[in-house]
């Protein structure tokens, strides 16, 4: 990829090869950064469905207490990250800030792993979406559905939403979001003043209720719920003050997170009281919170309540669906896609070829998993609930990796800089923060099975995270060749459009 160097370019305004190759800057403040990011870790889904699934599969009673552990860790984590987000704006995130410390063959390998990562979180909610919606059509408009055509219709108006101004995307997830977390606050509220028998208990965060070999494992499940507040740098471009706003978010969003799931998983105790949650998680399932519900606040709180459980998800499938197709823009900017993905909506600014790419790649998945489950036997559900599982716990597997990576390459930066001595509380953070990422990583390649709900001898369990090991190799076989065939674009890679910059500048030096 070659900068041209006739091109005119109007003062102040970052572009490469034009206009249409930088994101639009101004579009975000506090707030819209703020809500974009948070939409992705769609808490209603979390509450509803990943705190009662922890419960019941590894039978630990101190789900509050990890998320408190967790919330720690990537608070650790985010100290150097948002450090570091004031040297990179970028809209590849997570590769660009590898690429700044372990080199351009890593960034690139983090790239694609990125991309593939992020893909698979945002299509594998589409199963679960799916299976939802036709519920909702059988219990209230007594409808058989099958749970592909909401999906692919929701596939469709997240494409169209990406196509529009990152602005107006951002206040469809606010308004989705703000009503999502209310009423998750209003059944916290109502659980904490109606307790179970046991009445306002603290023992779900105890320490010795993390007892037993399945702690790594809750980890592994606890920490998904946390996917998208790493999401800020993402949008930096489109910040009139990255520099300010994205460490601000990164923070705001990852204690606001802690704080609400550690809540929100007690009040699930208190409601059922702790010695008898794993029990009615086993047997109530995603059901659990709507029992409590409609114990506490009735019947048509709880049908509100599965609305905005599936509004929830839609929300999260856009926010991701908006993180992928601006990886795709950065990545075609600097040459690790075509040069056709490193260009934006000359009318919204956004990066519309990157938002077609990741709608393809949603069809194209639902339109297999639709095909697998057009089968006279077995059990219907079963490609629905592996598409959710399954994708979701690749998508996670990778973006841990991306974090422990970004950690390490944190440190790696500032050394480089000689700023370790200036830096140095911020490069304790990092290591610290790498290293636990990289044992909730080992426990989810070596607890996969689990979490995918496979058998122990089932090829699932490397096959799956395979993938996001193959990324890995081939993004390094990429970034290799570029090297070796393309020195000065392999050079460029992280840089994003501040390359280009200073390429201009140099030539306009007499």
């Amino acid at each position: 990829m070659t900068t041209e160097s006739s091109s005119k370019s109007r003062p102040g305004i970052s572009t490469f090869k034009g206009e249409d190759r930088a994101l639009r800057a101004g579009r975000l403040g506090t707030g819209g950064l703020l809500l974009s990011v948070l939409a992705a870790t769609a808490p209603l889904m979390v509450v509803a469905g990943v705190m009662p699934t922890t419960f019941a599969v590894m039978g630990i009673v101190g789900q509050p207490l990890l998320f408190v552990v967790l919330g720690v860790v990537l608070v650790l984590f985010s100290v150097g990250y948002a450090e570091m987000s004031r040297h990179v704006h970028n809209a590849g995130a997570f590769y660009a800030y590898i690429s700044r410390g372990l080199g351009g063959t890593a960034g690139a390998s983090a790239a694609l792993v990125a991309l593939v990562a992020y893909n698979a979180l945002q299509v594998g909610i589409y199963g679960i979406f799916g299976f939802e919606v036709s519920g909702l059509f059988g219990t209230y408009a007594d409808l058989s559905v099958a749970w592909w055509i909401p999906a692919l219709v929701a596939a469709l108006v997240v494409g169209t939403l990406g196509w529009l101004k990152i602005d107006v995307n951002a206040r469809v997830l606010g308004v989705l979001l703000i009503i999502e977390v209310a009423l998750v606050v209003i059944f916290d509220i109502a659980a904490v003043s109606d307790p179970a028998a046991q009445g306002l208990s603290l023992h779900a965060f105890n320490p010795d209720t993390l007892s037993g070999a399945g702690i790594g494992t809750a980890l592994c499940f606890c920490i998904a719920a946390f996917t998208g507040f790493e999401q800020a740098p993402v949008y930096a471009e489109e910040t009139s003050r990255p520099h300010v706003l994205v460490p601000r978010v990164m923070f705001l969003a990852v204690s606001g997170v802690a704080v609400f799931f550690a809540l929100s998983s007690w009040a699930l105790t208190v409601a059922t009281g702790p010695s008898a949650i794993v029990g009615e998680a086993q047997k109530q399932s995603a059901g659990l919170l709507f029992g409590l519900t409609e114990d506490r606040l009735g019947a048509t709180f709880t049908d509100v309540l599965h609305f905005l459980f599936v509004t929830g998800m839609f929300a999260a499938l856009l926010s991701f669906h908006n993180v992928v197709a601006r990886y795709a823009f950065a990545m075609g900017r600097e040459g690790l896609l075509p040069a056709a993905f490193g260009r934006t909506n000359s009318a919204s600014g956004a990066p519309g070829t990157g938002s077609l790419l990741q709608t393809a790649v949603s069809v194209v998945v639902i339109a297999v998993f639709a095909i697998a489950d057009d089968k006279p036997t077995g059990d219907p559900t079963e490609p629905v609930l592996h598409l959710f599982t399954w994708f979701g716990n690749i998508g996670s597997l990778g973006v841990i990796l991306l974090m422990a990576a970004a950690s390490a390459s944190v440190v790696v930066f500032f050394v480089r800089r000689g700023a370790a001595g200036a830096q140095a509380w911020r490069l304790i953070t990092s290591t610290l923060a790498g290293i636990a990422l990289l044992v909730i990583a080992v426990y989810t390649v070596k607890d996969f099975d689990v979490l995918v709900g496979a058998g122990p001898d089932s090829s699932l369990s490397w096959v799956l995270p395979g993938i996001i090991g193959l990324a890995v190799l081939v993004g390094l076989a990429q970034g290799l060749v570029m090297r070796a065939r393309s020195p000065e674009a392999h050079a460029r890679i992280g840089l994003g459009n501040e390359a280009f910059q200073l390429e201009k500048a140099a030539e306009e030096t007499p």
